[in-house]
């Protein structure tokens, strides 16, 4: 079994309700095991600017699953919330982004996919989340908690829990 952590986000319709139905998808078709989840998080927008906040989260599993069949599953809980990635804009509005950030130590530079993530560590909105569920995990030789002191928090805020 592989220990993999994905990240959540999005910003368009009831996101945290799309989280939770999302992963229970996730967990279900990849025949994983839910592991930890972070709380959500409401996050500013980057790369465009121009749109509503986001809400962030992360969640690590544990699944069979190699990584390139583990993204297939990812893209397709996407499309089933309504993404599709051909038609987004880049860093647009989205119902639900999912990003696979580490899978085990796997080190991968496919056309496809890339492990880990090669923008982890510029990416304060996945490193809160990650941070509250795996501070201690080394990627890429970084440990995260590590990785969140070095970049800027700021309007990134905790929501509370939905119960």
């Amino acid at each position: 079994m592989a220990s993999v952590l994905i990240a959540l986000g999005g910003n368009v319709g009831d996101v945290r309700a799309t989280f939770k139905k999302a992963i229970a998808h996730i967990c279900g078709i990849s025949q994983g095991a839910l592991i930890a989840r972070s709380s959500d998080y409401t996050t500013p927008p980057w790369g465009d600017e121009n749109q509503d906040p986001f809400i962030n989260a992360c969640i690590e599993i544990e699944t069979s699953l190699d990584p390139h069949a583990l993204l297939f599953v990812l893209q397709k809980v996407e499309q089933k919330f309504g993404r599709t990635r051909t038609k987004a804009r880049r860093w647009g509005p989205r119902t639900l982004d999912l990003d696979m950030i580490a899978y085990d130590d796997v080190s991968l530079q496919k056309p496809d996919l890339t492990l880990p993530h090669p923008r982890l560590f510029e990416r304060a909105f996945v490193l809160v989340p990650l941070a509250e569920i795996a501070p201690d995990r080394v990627i890429s030789g970084i440990r995260v908690r590590d990785g969140l002191a070095s970049v800027s928090t700021q309007g990134i805020e905790r929501l509370p829990d939905t119960g």
